[in-house]
C-alpha cells in the first residue's frame, strides 16, 4: 500500500519549487492534495493536471497565507472538498537579502506575517480540521535558521522562529497524536533560485565546494524527505529539525 493512501494533505506554497515537488510526491503515495498558492493560478494549476495526470487527487485553492482571512477560506475549502485534514505542510515562504542597513519595517514584518505568523495561523486551523486520529504537520524552515549568512539577519531570524515553534509544539501537543517537524533544506535549485542568478554563480559553486555531496539540492530531495515525515516510517519522530543539505558546511 502507499505510504499516504487516502490521507488529505494542504501543502501552502504549492505552485512550484520545494511544495510543487512535495504534493507531486504525496499524491504519487496516495494523498489527496490541496495544491495551495498565493498568485500563480496557473503554476498550480499545472501542478493539478500533473497529479490528475498520473491518476492523483488535487485541487487548487488560492489563499495568500499572510492573510488571516484567506487562511481560514483555505481550510474551509478543504473541509467541503474532502471533509478532514491529516497533514499540513507549511511551505508557503519570502527571502529577501539585503545589508542591515537597507533592512525597512515593511521587509522585517513581510517576511514575519508569512514565515511566521502564516505558518502559526495555519497550524491553529489545521489543528481543528484533524480527526481523531491526530494529524501531523511539517514546517519547511531552512538551513540558515542555525547558519545564517550575511545580509540574510531577518529571513534567517524567521526561520529561526518557525523552527522553535516547532520544538514547543510538539511538546505542547502532548497526548494529542500529533506530530510536527521541521525540514531545513540546504541550496535548492528552483525556480526562484534560477531566476535571481544564483544558479551558475560563482556563490553556488562556493556552497557546493564546501557540501559532501558535491551538488546543489533538487526540490526532489526535500520531497522524498517529506514522504518519509508524513508517513507512518516516522511515526516515533516529532520536534526534530531535519537538515537536507547534502551536509553542507561553512555556509
Amino acid at each position: 500500500m502507499s505510504k499516504l493512501q487516502n490521507k488529505v494533505a494542504i501543502v501552502t506554497g504549492a505552485s512550484k519549487g520545494i511544495g510543487a515537488a512535495i504534493a507531486t510526491y504525496f499524491a504519487a503515495e496516495g494523498a489527496k492534495v490541496v495544491v495551495n498558492y498565493a498568485s500563480s493560478k496557473a503554476g498550480a494549476d499545472n501542478v493539478v493536471e500533473a497529479i490528475t495526470a498520473n491518476g492523483g487527487t488535487a485541487i487548487a485553492v488560492q489563499a495568500d497565507m499572510s492573510n488571516e482571512a484567506d487562511i481560514t477560506r483555505l481550510f474551509a475549502e478543504t473541509k467541503q472538498a474532502f471533509g478532514t485534514l491529516d497533514i499540513l505542510v507549511n511551505n508557503a515562504g519570502i527571502y529577501q537579502y539585503a545589508p542591515v542597513e537597507e533592512v525597512s519595517a515593511d521587509s522585517f514584518h513581510q517576511h514575519f506575517n508569512l514565515n511566521v505568523l502564516g505558518s502559526l495561523l495555519a497550524i491553529q486551523a489545521a489543528v481543528k480540521l484533524f480527526g481523531p486520529d491526530g494529524g501531523n504537520i511539517i514546517n519547511i524552515s531552512s538551513e540558515v535558521s542555525k547558519t545564517p549568512l550575511p545580509t540574510g539577519a531577518v529571513y534567517s531570524a524567521s526561520k529561526a522562529a518557525l523552527d522553535a515553534i516547532t520544538i514547543a509544539l510538539s511538546k505542547e501537543f502532548s497526548g494529542r497524536n500529533i506530530r510536527i517537524n521541521s525540514i531545513l533544506p540546504g541550496v535548492v535549485e528552483t525556480e526562484g533560485s534560477r531566476s535571481g542568478g544564483f544558479i551558475g554563480s560563482e556563490f553556488e559553486a562556493k556552497l557546493v565546494a564546501n557540501t559532501p555531496l558535491g551538488r546543489t539540492g533538487q526540490p526532489a530531495d526535500v520531497a522524498k524527505v517529506a514522504v518519509f515525515l508524513a508517513s507512518n516510517d516516522a511515526a516515533w519522530i516529532t520536534g526534530e529539525k531535519l537538515s537536507v543539505s547534502g551536509g553542507i558546511y561553512g555556509l
